[in-house]
Order: structure tokens, then C-alpha cells, then sequence
């Protein structure tokens, strides 16, 4: 398990590194330059050359590269040129919103799909699996920024048991915080939900049709049993993959949301930070994105080890 665990983490981390390099040269592909952004259209050659200079803008990219890379080794994402702060520090506070906003909505979209997807498959035939596909073909198909206007309109303006946006601190009003929320987690759970519905159901059916299913019900094994003990167990694999997914899937997915309940998030910083050049910032945002995503997919990986150990000798 050792051996499985470090391959992983090696592959992990030589992921991490391509993505640093293909963001740094995303963001030199923007055009623009920020001196002329921060300084104005109008100002002077001479000090859009001296902000340059100071910013470092006019070192080759490669060595702005290395010493970026450098940087962020030792948790230093530089300074951010609009804000004049450090990025880890502004990245760190958006992530006290968007953390919880990702978490609550997988928990959603974990607890609502997976009993639904589970029901559908052990029902098929019957009326209820067309219904829950319906459902899940829906909601699947509505726009999740759409999904939250409609839940500000019903909670928020007709029924006001909730607020329709903004923020409140955790460390002002804990409660407050999570009232603001509970809308967004909503908005971005139950359309995420849909989808793994669907794929919960899918790899369900699959194991079902096996035949060590068959023989356990020929037993005369209870259905609860055999969904429980022999069902559940093999179709994890493919459950925790749907669920890997769907956490990339979601943090991504906050990014719209965040907007349309006014959360400042990473979502609204990273838009700040593109619309004025802030090249650290949009660096460090989108570094911190991708390696989200790769810590998903190496714990979903080591997830694999536990559930079928044939898995660690590939």
C-alpha cells in the first residue's frame, strides 16, 4: 500500500508543476499590459517603465517563472498589484467563503443523489424510476445561476426566510453566515445532484446484472442484503469516482454562483483580478484551482487502494 500511496503522490505532484507552468503561461497570454492599468491610459512613458521595472515585468518570463515557482514552494504567491497585498493572504480569506460554500453543496448533492440513484436502479420497471430520471434529466438541464435567482425569488423576496445575498463574517455572526449560505449550497447542490443521480444509477444497474448478484438473491438473501453487502461494495469504486467529480465539478461551479449571491469568494476575486491584469493574483487563483482538483483526484486514487486492494499491484 506504501509503494501504491507514493506513486500517487509523485504522479500528484508532477501534475501540480505541468499545471503551474501551463498557468503561468495562460496568464502571459492575456492581453494587456498592467502597468497601463493601474497607471492609466494617460500616463507617461517613464513611469509606466518605472512600474514596470518594479513589478518585474520587464525580466524574461521564464526567470519571472522560476522565481515564482520558487516562491510558491516556500507558501509565497507574491503580492497582489491591484490590492498590494500578499495572495496567499487574499486567496486564504476567500477560501473561509468558497470552502463551505463547495463542501455544503457536495454534501447536498451526496445525500440527495445517492439514495435517489440507488432507488431508481433497485425499482426499475416500476413507476419510480422514470420519475427519478425525469427529475434528475431537469435538473440536469437547468442552469445552476438560474436555479439560484429562482431560490432568492421563493426564500428570499416572496417567503423572506432567508437573505437574498451578501456576506456577514464567520467571526462577526456565525449564524448569519451560514443563513447567508444555505441559498448558494442549495443552488449549486441540487444541480450537481442530478448528475450524479443519473450516474449513481447507472453503475448500480451494472452491478446488478452481474451474476454473483443473481446467485446471492437465488440464496434467498433479503434485497436490503444483497444492496447492502454485495451491491454498495462493488459499485463504490465507481460511486467515489462520480463523487471526485462531482467536487471538482462543484468548487468550479461556485465561481457563477458566487456572483449572483454577491459572495465574495474566490469566484469574484478571480474576475477582479482578470479584469485588471493582476497577473500574481489570477496566478495564485488559478493554481490554487488546479491543485484542488489534483488533491481530488489523488484522494480519490488512494480511496481505490482501500476499496479493492487488487488495485495497489497495477
Amino acid at each position: 500500500m506504501f509503494r501504491y500511496v507514493l506513486r500517487r503522490f509523485v504522479s500528484a505532484l508532477v501534475s501540480i508543476g505541468l499545471a503551474s507552468a501551463l498557468v503561468f503561461a495562460a496568464v502571459l497570454a492575456i492581453p494587456g499590459d498592467p502597468a497601463e492599468i493601474i497607471l492609466g491610459l494617460n500616463a507617461s512613458p517613464q513611469a509606466l517603465e518605472a512600474l514596470r521595472e518594479k513589478l518585474g515585468l520587464n525580466v524574461p518570463a521564464l526567470q519571472r517563472y522560476l522565481s515564482w515557482l520558487a516562491g510558491v514552494a516556500r507558501g509565497d504567491f507574491g503580492e497582489s498589484l491591484n490590492y498590494q497585498k500578499p495572495v496567499g493572504g487574499l486567496i486564504a480569506d476567500r477560501l473561509l467563503v468558497s470552502v463551505p460554500l463547495a463542501l455544503g453543496g457536495a454534501l447536498i448533492a451526496t445525500l440527495l443523489a445517492i439514495p435517489l440513484g440507488i432507488l431508481a436502479a433497485r425499482r426499475r420497471g416500476t413507476a419510480i424510476d422514470p420519475l427519478v430520471t425525469t427529475l434528475a434529466q431537469v435538473g440536469a438541464a437547468i442552469p445552476s445561476f438560474w436555479l439560484g435567482l429562482m431560490l432568492i425569488l421563493l426564500f428570499a423576496v416572496n417567503l423572506r426566510w432567508l437573505p437574498a445575498g451578501g456576506y456577514i463574517p464567520w467571526e462577526r455572526a456565525p449564524l448569519e453566515t451560514l443563513r447567508s449560505l444555505v441559498l448558494p449550497i442549495f443552488a449549486l447542490g441540487l444541480g450537481q445532484a442530478a448528475v450524479m443521480t443519473r450516474m449513481t444509477r447507472a453503475a448500480v444497474l451494472d452491478v446488478l446484472s452481474q451474476d454473483f448478484v443473481r446467485t446471492a438473491q437465488a440464496k434467498g438473501l433479503a434485497e436490503a442484503q444483497v444492496v447492502r453487502v454485495h451491491v454498495l461494495r462493488n459499485a463504490l469504486i465507481t460511486i467515489v469516482t462520480i463523487l471526485g467529480l462531482s467536487l471538482s465539478n462543484i468548487f468550479i461551479g461556485s465561481i457563477i454562483i458566487e456572483q449572483v449571491f454577491a459572495l465574495p469568494g474566490l469566484g469574484r476575486l478571480a474576475l477582479t483580478a482578470i479584469g485588471t491584469r493582476d497577473y500574481p493574483l489570477l496566478q495564485g487563483e488559478i493554481l490554487v484551482y488546479a491543485g484542488t482538483i489534483v488533491l481530488l483526484s489523488f484522494l480519490v486514487d488512494i480511496s481505490y487502494g482501500f476499496l479493492d486492494p487488487r488495485i495497489r499491484y497495477t
